[in-house]
């Protein structure tokens, strides 16, 4: 029973909320859909962690898509073997996991201690963070203790059982061999998708399509005003 709520139940539960949950906040909050940016607060931490967190961000998300949505067979198909495709995810994954993790610590040290950021932090704030950081530091310790080509293979076990998810034909038994690491990993990502709408994450699914349509704005500079001839005094 616990295996059916943590596999079946869980991931389908955070799904509908992470689908419902942003189409409420879209139909009651649209002018809260927003990032909510502190930049006037404070620029240089800002600056700093946002870049490393998102571009790590960015490349930890294409590898697991590599990793979890394609199947093995593909890459066999293809002719890479299992120590080609371990080494190639370790080489980009550790990185981007890393860049990731230290700017989530810069974004967290910044909104604790800046006063001003600090005071404008809502609770969604800090649940994304709080969410960000387990997920993150599960995913790289996971990594870590996987360094062994001979170890755990995800590609297997919870590559199949995501997949059979999205196709609603979920097998709980893929995930009964896998290691705890990756099991809170999976289990805290799901609590941040359940969570995601009602933060200011929902900021990932802002495209300014509009501005594609609107027409240009023409900027001129304004010319000083031509001093009036010196006129005497009568």
């Amino acid at each position: 029973m616990a295996r059916q709520f943590l596999w079946i139940i869980v991931p389908y539960l955070s799904l509908v909320l992470f689908v419902a949950g942003h189409i409420w906040r879209y139909q009651r909050d649209q002018f809260g859909w927003t990032s909510k940016s502190s930049e006037l607060l404070e620029k240089r931490q800002l600056r700093l962690g946002s870049l490393l967190f998102h571009w790590g961000i960015l490349f930890v998300f294409v590898g697991h898509v590599m990793g979890i949505l394609i199947p093995e067979s593909f890459y066999t198909a293809l002719g890479i073997t299992e120590e080609m495709y371990h080494v190639i995810a370790l080489a980009g994954g550790i990185p981007a996991g890393l860049a990731a993790l230290v700017g989530l610590v810069i974004l967290f040290r910044r909104r604790l201690t800046v006063k001003r950021v600090r005071a404008t932090s809502s609770t969604g704030d800090w649940v994304a963070l709080g969410f960000l950081a387990i997920v993150i530091a599960s995913g790289l310790s996971s990594t870590f203790l996987n360094v062994d080509s001979h170890g755990f293979d995800y590609r297997t076990t919870i590559g199949p059982w995501f997949r059979g998810l999205l196709t609603f034909r979920p097998n709980p038994a893929y995930m009964e061999t896998v290691p705890l690491w990756f099991q809170i990993h999976i289990l805290a990502a799901f609590g941040l998708f359940a969570s995601w709408p009602f933060t200011r994450l929902v900021h990932v699914f802002s495209f300014p399509i509009r501005y594609l349509q609107r027409s240009y704005v023409v900027y001129r500079k304004r010319m000083p005003k031509q001093a009036e001839p010196f006129k005497r005094a009568q």
